[in-house]
């Protein structure tokens, strides 16, 4: 927690409102300006949009160095030809760093030989390319969090929940029915926080038994449809319901709402990301807990090695992991330190 305060004491101090406009900058003195285009996979994600604006924020911070600060963000909705054209779209425009988060993370070699061929740096973010593809060219760094942490740490919320909440085993077989919300097929990161989640509460003495489980992209209104699909198929049996971001777990609360099931009925919720939602959702009480995925901390590293990229100064500042890649912690969250990340998040904005 350390170092999370310490992100968050720079975020508050270093973050200035800035413009969004085109790559193609007013003409200042070429070394003096910073030029993003940033390309995402789906802005109707709630963390990719929270971190995307935090990113905005904080790199306004530069104007006051004297920099002229310029930001393009486009949204490929899914499709990664779309996400391949705006990366051309970009460099076209002049703009002399990328950061994108990858519609398909292991296909971004498009992306990569279009960067290169201008000499362009890529920060890709939330979304890892595989180690083979990041070692193409000198000029790629990631930008994340560890997919293992984040679903230890469910686990383990669900551990501690269910030892303390005897009731959560509502049948009293001795076992928890549970089901999963997942995120894309084959994606890394959604097999990798369902894994860990399962294999962290097995651990913790966790008897389990899954029931099902439905793949929902991320997506809270395609989450309240499968979840919806799922109390059809086992209508009083689920006690535990895991899900890989709270947009998903959110939209599982929402499928027992619109369903008008009794609370006697109702399982016990666990999310990852900490998004605003989220941290409301666990503040009321309709989530148990979820991870904290920290956008602020995130954002921070983007936006310091975005200018280092730029300006060539401060990279021996940046703690790299394998000198490419930076990675930030995740953090437990329950009701009783739901509002300190809801205070941490308001004075980061202000």
């Amino acid at each position: 927690m350390r170092r999370k305060n310490v992100y968050l004491a720079g975020i508050a101090a270093g973050a200035a409102a800035l413009l969004l406009c085109g790559c193609s900058a007013s003409k200042a003195d070429e070394g003096k300006q910073i030029q993003v285009g940033v390309a995402c996979y789906d802005k109707s994600d709630t963390f990719i949009s929270s971190l995307i604006d935090c990113y905005r924020e904080q790199i306004g911070q530069y104007r006051e160095e004297g920099l002229s600060v310029t930001v393009t963000v486009l949204d490929a909705a899914g499709l990664q030809r779309t996400q391949n054209d705006q990366i051309k779209e970009l460099l076209d425009a002049g703009c002399n760093v990328l950061c994108v988060n990858l519609v398909d993370r292991t296909d971004p070699s498009e992306i990569i030989d279009l960067a290169r061929d201008r000499d362009v740096p890529i920060i890709f973010f939330n979304r890892e390319p595989v180690a083979e593809d990041m070692s193409q060219w000198s000029g790629l760094y990631y930008v994340g969090a560890y997919a293992e942490q984040s679903g230890i740490m469910q686990g383990e919320l669900a551990a501690e929940y269910i030892k303390e909440n005897e009731d959560v085993d509502r049948n009293g077989d001795g076992k928890i029915q549970y089901v999963v919300l997942e995120g894309e097929p084959g994606h890394q990161d959604a097999i990798i926080r369902t894994e860990n989640a399962v294999d962290t509460l097995k651990k913790n003495d966790i008897r389990l038994e899954k029931l099902s489980y439905g793949i929902a992209n991320w997506s809270r209104a395609q989450a309240q449809n499968r979840m919806t699909q799922m109390i059809g198929q086992y209508p009083n049996e689920i006690e535990l319901v895991l899900a890989n971001n709270d947009d998903m777990i959110l939209g599982a609360i929402d499928a027992y709402e619109s369903l008008n099931i009794a609370e006697e009925k109702i399982p016990v919720f666990f999310g990852i990301d900490g998004t605003d939602v989220g941290l409301e959702a666990v503040l009321d009480g309709k989530v148990a807990g979820t991870v904290y995925n920290d956008k602020e901390g995130q954002a921070q590293a983007m936006v310091k090695l975005t200018a280092a990229l730029i300006t060539g100064e401060g990279m021996d500042e940046i703690a790299f992991e394998n000198e490419h890649y930076i990675y930030l912690p995740y953090a437990k969250i329950t009701k009783e330190n739901a509002a300190d990340f809801q205070e941490r998040e308001a004075e980061t904005g202000d």
